[in-house]
Order: C-alpha cells, then sequence, then structure tokens
C-alpha cells in the first residue's frame, strides 16, 4: 500500500517566479535536468498546483507557491496551419487566439480555468504574426486578425 504525503504550500522549500524560474532559499535553480523535472512534474487539482514524488512505498505531493501563474509557454511554433504554445509543463497546446489577453504588459492565454503567460523567447517567436495600433495589439492567424483585449 502506498502512503501519501502531502505538504501544504506554505511550507513547500520551492516556488516558481513571476517569469516561470523555480528558486529555494539557495536561490534560483541552475540545473536543467531538475528544472525541466520540476515543470514537468507540475500538476493540478482542487487545491491547486502541486509537484508529486514517489519513493517506493511513499508518495509525496508538494503544493506550491508561485508569485504570477504555474503555467507558462516556453516556446512557440509557427506553421501554415497552426501556432504551438509549447508550456513548461512539457504540453503542447494549440493557440486559441480569442482566449489571448494582456495584463501588466504581459500576454496571457486563457485556458479553462488557468491562465498561461507568454515568457520573453516566446513573445518575441509571436510577435511576429502580432501588430499594434493605437495601444491595442492584434495577432493574425490564418489571414484573420484577432484583437487582444487587456485585462
Amino acid at each position: 500500500m502506498v502512503k501519501e504525503i502531502i505538504i501544504p504550500k506554505e511550507k513547500a522549500v520551492f516556488w516558481l517566479d513571476t517569469n516561470g524560474c523555480w528558486h529555494n532559499v539557495h536561490g534560483k535553480f541552475q540545473h536543467k535536468k531538475i528544472i525541466d523535472y520540476f515543470h514537468a512534474s507540475i500538476q493540478k487539482d482542487q487545491n491547486g498546483y502541486y509537484l508529486t514524488q514517489s519513493n517506493g512505498q511513499i508518495m509525496e505531493k508538494v503544493y506550491f507557491r508561485y508569485e504570477d501563474t504555474a503555467l507558462f509557454v516556453f516556446d512557440v511554433e509557427i506553421t501554415n496551419d497552426n501556432v504551438l504554445l509549447n508550456l513548461n509543463t512539457q504540453k503542447q497546446i494549440n493557440l486559441n487566439p480569442t482566449k489571448l489577453f494582456t495584463h501588466k504588459d504581459s500576454l496571457y492565454m486563457q485556458l479553462g480555468d488557468d491562465r498561461i503567460k507568454f515568457v520573453e523567447r516566446a513573445l518575441m517567436k509571436i510577435s511576429k504574426i502580432m501588430t499594434s495600433s493605437d495601444d491595442q495589439f492584434f495577432i493574425t492567424i490564418h489571414h484573420r486578425k484577432y484583437k487582444i483585449d487587456e485585462a
């Protein structure tokens, strides 16, 4: 029988900053394999975002703090047919231009109850299909222009 240990976010020793970088008391994480492992382990339930780790008969579930959101677009793939978003969780989703919005000079996409923030690298890539006029941003996909609202 597997024993589950739950650690509330107030007791977690790591957190996610507003740019999608992991930190602990010693500073920003530096090792790519650990960073990738943490991102790929993000899950969500009714109590929030958490990471899990199994060690033999023990399954540890650690809820963690985050400054803005736990989900980030790390890369964008623009093809003739589609715009794909590569998330920090290693999942790939389609861009939904009607769900894009800006907030405090950042670009986000709403996905159900979750908001996903574009990091700088992803912004640079998606900017190729964005325009602005009179402080209003637009994105053009399949020859159709979508207004990006401000939240």
